[in-house]
């Protein structure tokens, strides 16, 4: 009976927390935290212990499936690689290389999958490469990006202020919850924005209660207040920023008693915020979490809650937002390199989002596969492949992803387990879970590299097995010539210095680069180009978003759609995607144990939205907007737990699937983000 225990990296959402895998007989019996990982030093949450059960449930997809009359069959492994390839090559040959493209999900890969995927739509000419980046995370990056030309880290463990907007580590980001208890033992104040109470708001030294969309608001009411205190930092807003005069100005706006006219919030609340801000700065963290991007005013609201560190100088500071240095390596990414004719489906509309984040729209996507046209010419797309992600739960408007999957000519789902998308495909493939195959990671913050090995032995096929088979297949195998996982990652890391072996002999993760501070400082001095914005500084009025005919200027140009006066047939303000710590997402409601936790999807109702429409909990009601209804039972909160005139539903759950209400079509002008967290609706007692 052989027996190990084996250091890794949690998959099981994107924190990638250490481990210590315990292995009998080719078979994981045990998950725990890893002690000698300095990100997360040995805890892990409920989500990695449960991979246990996860990996080993009696009912993954162990065998390649295709649907025919009578519904999915198994095939070998060659045979259906073989038929998709063929496919792939006849669709390309009749309507050109544009109409094949790929959606990788998060579900089975991270970073190296991300840009392998990338890599493969250009290879065979495509420009479409899609992801669940377009609607959690990219409308960040490019918030970041146009601010300050990259994607800074919070340093929570060292900061004397964590202001954290619309985002809930302890059920998002554990570890992150673990830097913030750090700060808060070392003297540091937490102070949390949300339109509920969270696990976040528990421990928070202040909680304020958001009105949904609304955190540009306040971001300027403070920002306001601190220009009136001579608060701000004028040496470095002198010489590391653009645009100061103008945000200035418009802030002038934002007074206490507009702030409370608009979200309710008590003037003494801001005085007591930033109060904190001048003891803590410049060791300030003021975090944007997921739930701003999620807005028809996202990137401005991103920006502006960005703009917080930057007018107090908190940038690569100690206890601030740190600009840290990535590993050296060899870029999988294809742009620049592997050049292609067609235009990107979303490059038009959100031509920001393209050029910062080669991200293309995926829900623009379902639009061009129902009309086969897009910016009004003759744009066929037939063919989609997908490892492990599950849009018709998690994308916005369901009804039309279900419709438009359903028309694809070939659609290809590589996962663990038959999902709600999977079902609708024309393969299956069965896929490798992160215990079985080898993965790189990276984290920003510890500057560190970490290699997940491959734990058990099987011949599921990998992603990189797909990706580089069908590139094969399609005569694009020169842009992968690497024969395995092992030599990919050699490639990758190569300029580093770092060598395969060195990861394996480090299983706890190799630190690439020790910290250091005020490099903006230092690339003055050296007459170098400071940022990397258009205008070399950190730019409040932004130059690309002048350069594409948008105001400059983080503004509160779009309404929440509830906001506006037209929408009186749906009164309510639903926010959707508020984090179980149990869940990922669409993910692991099959595991038996996190399904006895939360075993069903809530509509959580203030007291007085309970009282007008005569409901309690457990009751049942019917929840419309104008793109579907769901049935769901009602949860009712405490009064100062959600924001009065407003419910919250969390996604994943097939049985009340909230996308059936979301909006495909309210989005950001900016990164095309749908306003997931504040959908009118009307309510229904059952």
């Amino acid at each position: 009976m052989e027996k190990k225990i084996v250091k890794s990296i949690c998959r099981m959402c994107g924190s990638a927390c250490g481990i210590d895998v315990e292995v009998e007989n080719n078979k994981v019996i045990k998950i725990s935290g890893d002690l000698d990982n300095s990100v997360n030093k040995g805890r892990i949450c409920i989500k990695g212990s449960s991979a246990v059960t996860w990996v080993n449930l009696p009912n993954r997809i162990t065998k390649p499936l295709k649907k025919t009359e009578n519904g999915f069959v198994e095939i070998e492994i060659e045979q259906a690689m073989d038929e998709i390839a063929e496919k792939i090559k006849k669709i390309q040959e009749r309507d050109g290389k544009q109409a094949v493209g790929i959606w990788k999900g998060e579900g089975i890969g991270f970073s190296t999958n991300e840009a392998m995927a990338r890599r493969w739509a250009h290879a065979i000419g495509s420009p479409n490469y899609f992801s669940n980046d377009s609607q959690c995370y990219s409308g960040r990056y490019v918030s970041f990006n146009l601010n300050y030309g990259f994607w800074p880290e919070a340093d929570l463990r060292n900061s004397k202020l964590i202001m954290m907007w619309g985002t809930n580590s302890p059920a998002a980001h554990s570890y992150w919850a673990q830097h913030i208890n750090d700060a808060k033992a070392k003297g540091g104040k937490l102070v949390v924005i949300d339109t509920k109470y969270t696990e976040e708001a528990r421990v928070a030294d202040v909680f304020i209660l958001m009105k949904p969309g609304c955190d540009i608001i306040l971001a300027y009411g403070l920002m306001n207040e601190m220009i009136n205190r001579n608060l701000v930092d004028m040496e470095f807003i002198n010489k590391f920023t653009k645009g100061f005069d103008e945000l200035k100005e418009y802030a002038k706006t934002f007074t206490k008693e507009y702030v409370k006219e608009h979200t309710g919030i008590e003037p003494s609340i801001i005085d007591q915020v930033v109060d904190m801000m001048d003891v803590a700065k410049p060791a300030i963290c003021s975090w944007p979490g997921t739930g701003l991007e999620h807005s028809a005013n996202g990137a401005s609201n991103c920006r502006a809650v960005s703009f917080v560190d930057i007018l107090l100088g908190a940038l690569d500071k100690k206890g601030g937002m740190l600009e840290t240095i990535g590993l050296k390596s060899n870029n999988l990414k294809p742009y620049g390199t592997i050049d292609v004719e067609e235009t990107p489906i979303g490059s038009i509309e959100h031509p920001v989002l393209y050029e910062l984040y080669h991200e293309c729209d995926s829900l623009g996507l379902m639009d061009v596969i129902l009309s086969g046209k897009y910016n009004g010419k003759d744009y066929p797309f037939k063919a989609l492949v997908m490892t492990a992600a599950n849009p018709t739960l998690t994308n916005a408007n369901s009804n039309k992803v279900i419709e438009a999957f359903k028309k694809l000519e070939l659609f290809v789902v590589k996962d663990l387990f038959m999902t709600e998308t999977a079902e609708l495909a024309d393969y299956v493939l069965p896929a490798a879970s992160y215990l079985e195959r080898h993965e790189l990671h990276y984290n920003a913050v510890a500057q560190s590299v970490f290699l997940a090995p491959k734990i058990i032995e099987n011949d599921i096929q990998t992603e990189y097995q797909l990706i580089k088979g069908l590139a094969d297949r399609l005569g694009a195998g020169k842009y992968f010539p690497w024969k395995n996982e092992e030599e990919l990652i050699t490639h990758i890391i190569e300029p580093s210095g770092y060598t395969f072996q060195d990861l394996l002999n480090n299983p706890s993760g190799l630190k690439h680069a020790e910290y250091e501070y005020d490099k903006h400082e230092k690339r003055l001095e050296r007459g170098e180009k400071v940022f990397n914005t258009p205008s070399g500084l950190i730019e409040f009025t932004s130059g690309i978003l002048e350069k594409y005919g948008y105001e400059p200027l983080a503004k509160f140009n779009v309404l929440p759609e509830y906001m506006k006066e037209e929408n009186e047939e749906y009164p309510i303000c639903c926010m959707t995607g508020a984090r179980k710590v149990m869940y990922f997402h669409g993910r692991y409601r099959n595991i038996p144990e996190l399904k006895r936790a939360v075993p069903k999807g809530y509509i959580e109702m203030h007291p007085n939205e309970a009282k007008k429409y005569d409901v309690k909990t457990d009751d049942m009601v019917r929840v419309t907007s104008r793109k579907g209804s769901i049935d769901i039972a009602v949860k009712v909160m405490h009064e100062k737990a959600i924001y009065p005139g407003s419910v919250q539903i969390t996604h994943g759950f097939a049985d009340c699937n909230v996308n059936y209400l979301t909006n495909d079509d309210y989005r950001d002008p900016i990164t095309g983000f749908p306003s997931l967290k504040s959908i009118c609706v009307k309510i229904e007692k059952i």
